[in-house]
């Protein structure tokens, strides 16, 4: 991402720079010549301004995406860690059961 908005940049101020230097050489009054150029940086700040936010909604929908997906992950690990847990305990208490009734029956048959 960093790359694509350097390339766009640089392509944005060389297009400024050219401009600029194809105005200055253009054969108009100094007045018109200035109009002119202040209206070109005023479209292409538009044009930056505009790019900028563009690509500030494309990264904050990317990073609102991300927490979402790591949200789920988190929420899933947390009801598999519940589930092993109460089937542990289930586990747990069949077998102190089974044991209690093992016991239970050595003594009665005693």
């Amino acid at each position: 991402m960093k790359d694509q908005t350097k390339i766009i940049a640089a392509l944005l101020v060389g297009a400024a720079a050219g401009a600029a230097l194809g105005l200055l050489l253009a054969p108009d009054s100094g007045e018109r010549l200035r109009g002119d150029i202040a209206e070109y940086v005023d479209e292409l700040v538009g044009s930056a301004k505009d790019k900028a936010q563009s690509t500030m909604n494309d990264l904050k929908e990317y990073g609102s995406n991300a927490v979402d997906k790591a949200k789920s992950k988190f929420s899933d690990q947390v009801e598999e860690a519940k589930d092993y847990g109460n089937s542990s305990v289930n586990d747990a208490k069949s077998k102190v059961k089974a044991t209690a009734n093992d016991m239970n029956n050595s003594i009665q048959q005693a």
